[in-house]
């Protein structure tokens, strides 16, 4: 008996010393490769507010309907409860108006709270640790020039055991390290502020790369694709069937500019919010450098990959005004719907009339058989500003039932991407509910 306690003591011993040592915090402030848009040598606010929209700040602290920025609210449906964004306008009460550097550098960095509790990784700490001092203190300097809004935090509405925040530590012993971003020497300096750009402060990976069971990001799958609330984020590595191999660099560019890219997507969803809060104000230079990057991602053809036909049948055999080529048999009632709602501004052959953003073809996501992102955007529509241009497309969740819905998404897939698509009804409530 004596032996089997003294075992559990060693082990626990063991466990406690592994739990310390894997949740150690780099003290090193760090370095940031140099940005166009964000010189060492400026305003610290200037490069603040630059910093934080590269980092897309405003996205997720921002609920869009209450016209407060930075305030918070903005829910997270996870798989195990809903997590609401914290307000991080000057606030002293509600906001981060008390914080003194080293708490905000913490929190950025390694998750805690000023008041030591946990962070949830919602919030991408697993990315921003490796933000340099520097640039986390120039972002705060911005935000406290910013309007301050009372407004409290919203609780989160998570079950035991995820509501439980000091149970983070034991996540972060698995899946998080506190470490600064390391320039490579053998790389060219754009390159260098790109892998910055898409790292620390873009996250790409937060949403491109697929998660574990635990929550943590598939390192060995990063940039692969995922899910996010219901939309996918398509495989961005260079893999030239299932990622952006075969994009131009002048595709990549525009796309990350524009939220466009003629014959291969327009942005909606999570990804329509990154061009308009923070992509397309981008210096050209660190657009470049992102593309550099992006680039030289180890292709990777990722989990249930979509092969785009860039010239479906049903397409080929369409005018702008009249379809053909369609199987009458199949999805009758989606081409009924799509002929009522949809076809005067995507026109029959998907080229789009008032707007190269309502084109159709070549894009993944009307190639998708799931017709994740079809029926999200034919559910939720697409609003966002892009320079002087609004791009919309109406919602119409509220017009159709489900088995509608399902039904347009599977004609779009058909005529549009040349395959057979798999959305039920039941997808559809689903997806509505999220």
């Amino acid at each position: 008996m004596k032996r089997f306690f003294l075992l559990i003591v060693v082990v626990l011993i063991i466990g406690a010393v592994a739990y310390v040592a894997l949740n150690r915090t780099d003290p090193a402030d760090g370095t940031a490769p140099a940005l166009a848009g964000a010189p060492l040598n400026a305003d610290p606010v200037a490069r603040g507010e630059y910093l934080a929209r590269a980092a897309d700040c405003i996205a997720c602290h921002t609920v869009p309907e209450t016209g407060k920025p930075f305030a918070g609210g903005l829910p997270f449906k996870l798989p195990f409860g809903t997590i609401y964004s914290s307000n991080i306008t000057a606030d002293v009460e509600t906001g981060i108006g008390g914080w003194s550097d080293d708490d905000f550098v913490r929190a950025v960095r390694e998750g805690i709270r000023k008041d030591g509790k946990h962070l949830y990784p919602a919030f991408p700490y697993t990315a921003y640790t490796q933000l340099s001092r520097a640039d986390v203190l120039a972002i705060k300097a911005y935000l406290f020039t910013l309007p301050r809004v009372r407004q409290p935090e919203r609780p989160n509405d998570l079950g035991f055991p995820f509501n439980q925040r000091w149970a983070m530590g034991f996540w972060n012993a698995a899946f998080f390290r506190s470490e600064r971003f390391e320039n490579d020497p053998s790389r060219s300096p754009a390159w260098n502020a790109g892998a910055y750009l898409a790292g620390p402060l873009g996250h790409c990976a937060e949403c491109h790369t697929p998660r574990n069971v635990g929550f943590g990001l598939k390192h060995g799958e990063s940039l692969a694709g995922a899910e996010l609330q219901g939309w996918r984020a398509w495989n961005i590595t260079s893999d030239a069937t299932h990622g952006i191999g075969k994009w131009s660099d002048e595709a990549l560019t525009q796309y990350l500019r524009t939220g466009h890219a003629d014959g291969h997507a327009s942005a909606m969803g999570p990804m329509g919010e990154a061009v308009a809060h923070s992509l397309q104000f981008l210096k050209p230079e660190d657009t470049a450098a992102l593309v550099a990057w992006l680039r030289t991602v180890p292709a990777r053809e990722g989990d249930d990959p979509v092969v785009v036909d860039p010239s479906p049948k049903a397409v080929l055999a369409s005018s702008a005004a009249a379809p053909g080529g369609d199987d009458e048999t199949a999805d009758s009632d989606g081409l009924r719907l799509f002929e009522g709602a949809c076809a005067s501004c995507h026109q029959w052959n998907g080229a789009g009339q008032q707007t190269s953003y309502a084109s159709l073809v070549g894009t993944r996501g009307v190639n998708d058989p799931s017709g994740r992102n079809v029926t999200q955007a034919i559910l939720h529509g697409v609003t966002m500003r892009i320079g002087e241009t609004d791009v919309y497309m109406p919602a119409f969740g509220h017009a159709y039932s489900d088995p509608e819905v399902a039904a347009l998404a599977n004609y779009v897939i058909r005529h549009f991407g040349g395959k057979q698509g798999q959305v039920t009804a039941e997808d559809v409530a689903r997806r509505r509910a999220l």
